[in-house]
């Protein structure tokens, strides 16, 4: 009987890659793998550690998995495993610890510390590559790891390490498989997207390597995961104009819209360049959608800089915002900063915000309303309606009515051509064509 390993992972789209390429060449060596909140033989954490939420998230998981098989081995990876090991190892199931640099090396692991009788293998084991993303209708090809930036809040750095490229050779025999299995929508990720192709020698650029992507043939589309300011310049730009492969949405993180807080935040740019990079990307791509991460609650954020930031945001009015308090974490240069920020006060503030970002999520796909758009449908329904749902290439989540319920079926994991009839503040509705 196959050894079962369930897997659980945190975190961000990198992560979500790493555990689907674990997951296959944990198959592809006979093992069964599971769902996290299944009772398994071995149970692998794949953590985050980007707040203290997740560090919590990540301790409940490793408690689960000893409460549902106290004789289960634990193996844990990610971030949360790279600073946080004397937490880990207190743990009363004795996790083994497995750094984000040995990642790739857990089926081997498991193989020779835990299962111990090693059995056949798949042959020419190396480095890990994706060919399927299982229950999903997307795929994630993570292209880049590490970071150089440094953001005085973020551990990111400590945990992934320098920015690190991955060969060209390796992304595009990738992609081509995961566009021979069908998949409708690949997600090229990284921890610093742009940053892939600078330290290669020649020096490359992301431009140059979505050119080639987009090259490829198949009936696909290409969306960016999140990318810093500075790496969206003319040339990326021009490509996602002339390109109808590459999604018309960009997610450019924000942080904060004041000078002062940017500077501690060591962020590089300031109000006036991350309006000019906005105005500049939907001059050059009109229509293009922009979403963005603002952070609430930086340490001696005044009232004075969080009206900045909301005077930024009105400015560059994103479709969408991701708005998240601000959370200490060890060993960052934000840990040793003074004027810690009320807990009250940074939920009003987050309240502000969140109001702000409705009316300019509603403003913007109001504007589509009677126009057609290119939804992938996801397996998983509306919750409230149950009819089908997904994102189009700008990244408006759509409800579809009108689709006869003989064709639902094949419909999921496809893109499917709609008119949108309907905006609220919560929804887009839309019919099938």
């Amino acid at each position: 009987m196959a050894i079962s390993v369930a897997l659980a992972t945190l975190g961000c789209k990198v992560n979500q890659a790493e555990a689907e390429e674990l997951r296959q060449e944990l198959e592809a060596r006979g093992y069964l793998v599971t769902g996290a909140t299944e009772k398994a033989q071995v149970y692998v954490i794949n953590t985050c550690t980007v707040t203290e939420k997740t560090d919590k998230e990540s301790r409940r998981l490793i408690r689960k998995a000893h409460r549902q098989n106290p004789g289960a081995k634990v193996v844990v990876t990610g971030c949360y495993a790279e600073l946080d090991q004397d937490e880990i190892s207190a743990s009363p199931c004795a996790p083994l610890i497995v750094r984000n640099e040995d990642k790739d090396r857990i089926a081997d692991i498991i193989d020779s510390k835990i299962i111990l009788s090693r059995r056949a293998k798949a042959k020419g084991y190396g480095e890990l590559a994706i060919s399927d993303f299982k229950a999903r209708s997307k795929a994630f090809l993570k292209i880049q790891d590490g970071c150089n930036n440094f953001c005085s809040y973020c551990k990111v750095p400590l945990v992934r390490g320098r920015s690190r490229s991955r060969a060209e050779k390796a992304i595009i025999a990738e992609f081509e498989r995961l566009v021979k299995k069908g998949f409708r929508e690949i997600i090229l990720t990284g921890i610093c997207l742009g940053a892939w192709g600078e330290e290669l020698a020649p020096k490359r650029d992301l431009a140059d390597l979505i050119k080639k992507l987009t090259a490829i043939k198949g009936d696909f589309r290409i969306r960016l995961s999140s990318i810093e300011p500075k790496y969206v310049d003319n040339e990326l730009l021009e490509v996602i104009k002339n390109s109808s492969k590459l999604c018309r949405h960009l997610h450019m993180p924000l942080q904060s819209g004041d000078d002062k807080i940017l500077r501690m935040m060591n962020r590089p740019y300031t109000f006036r360049e991350y309006a000019g990079i906005v105005q500049n990307a939907r001059r050059k791509v009109p229509g293009i959608a922009i979403t963005t991460d603002i952070l609430i609650g930086f340490p001696s954020e005044s009232d004075r800089n969080f009206r900045n930031t909301l005077k930024l945001v009105e400015k560059v009015k994103p479709s969408r915002i991701h708005i998240f308090p601000y959370s200490r974490r060890e060993e960052t240069v934000a840990a040793t900063l003074t004027g810690e920020v009320p807990k009250d006060l940074v939920a009003k503030r987050m309240k502000v915000m969140k109001t702000l970002a409705e009316r300019y999520s509603y403003e913007y796909r109001k504007k589509f309303i009677g126009k057609r758009a290119k939804v992938l449908v996801e397996s998983e329904r509306d919750r409230h309606t149950r009819l089908l749902k997904g994102y189009d290439d700008r990244y408006i989540n759509i409800i579809i009515k009108g689709v006869d319920p003989k064709d639902e079926e094949r419909c999921i994991s496809q893109i499917v051509t709609v008119r949108i009839q309907k905006v609220d503040k919560n929804q887009t509705l839309a019919t099938a064509t």
